[in-house]
């Protein structure tokens, strides 16, 4: 159980607690190399900690490249996958873990749903058909987007367990519980209560049971 000074507990659940944005993509670009799925933000400003510098992300410098021109990265993501290249090759047992959960995705939001689909199934909820839920809804939610990669951010400047982006995104249960909450949360508002009443039931069981 990791444990967290009072401080930053109440400085992870602020930005745990950050409501997603409902506004839904027209297109996921997510398989479209030219175009990363977060293009919409820049990302120094969403991720200050890891792009420059800046002690805590804030989430009110999200800014909209529409209006600047400019095309970035997901650094993020980028730090993900090197990571992951750096531990197939500490622990070459773990290469083919690694390729699949993230090696073979071209962005977070597919790891992520891979990751949680594995996680949660079970042999009536099969993991080919969470993954398609999963990614069904992060991908087509900007809002969601966003948060995956400010929790993901937090876990990693805040829990003295997570020694990378890469181990939260695979290892910390706290983390794949909050992003099956949102899916969930997602659903319900989408007026799929029973689906969401189902992952959570699930995530209760496979996360806290």
């Amino acid at each position: 159980m990791t444990c967290l000074s009072n401080d930053n507990r109440f400085a992870l659940v602020g930005v745990a607690s950050t409501r997603n944005k409902e506004d839904a993509l027209p297109s996921n670009n997510c398989g479209n190399n030219s175009t990363p799925p977060m293009s919409g933000f820049l990302l120094e400003k969403v991720f200050p900690v890891y792009a420059v510098g800046v002690s805590v992300p804030d989430p009110n410098l999200v800014v909209s490249l529409a209006n600047s021109g400019r095309g970035v990265g997901d650094p993020i993501w980028d730090a993900v996958r090197q990571e992951a290249k750096s531990e197939a090759e500490k622990e070459p047992i773990l290469s083919s873990y690694l390729y699949a959960s993230i090696l073979s995705h071209d962005c977070l939001e597919r790891a992520l749903g891979f990751v949680l689909a594995n996680r949660l199934q079970n042999p009536t909820l099969l993991a080919t058909q969470l993954m398609d839920i999963f990614c069904g809804v992060i991908l087509h939610d900007r809002g969601m987007q966003r948060s995956i990669r400010m929790d993901i951010q937090a876990f990693k400047d805040r829990d003295p367990s997570c020694l990378s982006y890469c181990s939260a995104l695979l290892y910390l249960k706290g983390y794949n519980t909050l992003q099956t909450h949102r899916v969930a949360h997602a659903l319900w508002n989408q007026g799929r209560n029973v689906l969401a009443l189902a992952l959570q039931s699930r995530a209760s069981e496979v996360f806290w049971g």
